[in-house]
């Protein structure tokens, strides 16, 4: 750019002259007021909602969809009561791999029934009370 004034007074015949050019104050911008991006509001208030499903799986074979609710962050009871006794087992050996893989807890809840929770979902409290006096009527039988 200097060389084009230069040449642009030379022209005017102000040649002779040595040409110093003085440095520019960069003028620093500050943000403007109304452009960016704004932040995404979040009402402190709203709770994500967290789904529970009750299973009453058959055979073994229900147990997959079961895990596929745990994968998709959905907390799950199980009622074992319909199941054979060795698919039963073999159902909650799946399961707590699932659960182990994901993070997620397992709790019994009543006799053959269990509660499985993902990572997302924080179990409080136990029902011992009622385990421990179910479990004497149940030896009694």
């Amino acid at each position: 750019m200097g060389d084009r004034m230069r040449r642009f007074f030379q022209f005017l015949g102000f040649g002779d002259e040595e040409w110093v050019e003085e440095p520019r104050e960069e003028e620093i911008s500050g943000p403007v007021p109304g452009s960016g991006k704004k932040g995404a509001v979040v009402s402190l208030h709203q709770a994500k909602s967290v789904k529970l499903v009750l299973c009453e799986p058959a055979r073994f074979e229900e147990g997959q969809g079961i895990a596929d609710h745990l994968r998709n962050r959905r907390a799950a009871v199980i009622n074992l009561q319909k199941v054979p006794y060795e698919d039963g087992l073999r159902i909650m050996d799946f399961l707590s791999g699932v659960l182990y893989a994901l993070g997620g807890t397992m709790q019994k809840i009543g006799p053959q029934i269990i509660l499985c929770a993902p990572d997302n979902v924080d179990v409080q409290g136990a029902i011992s009370e009622y385990l421990s006096g179910q479990e004497s009527q149940d030896k009694t039988r």
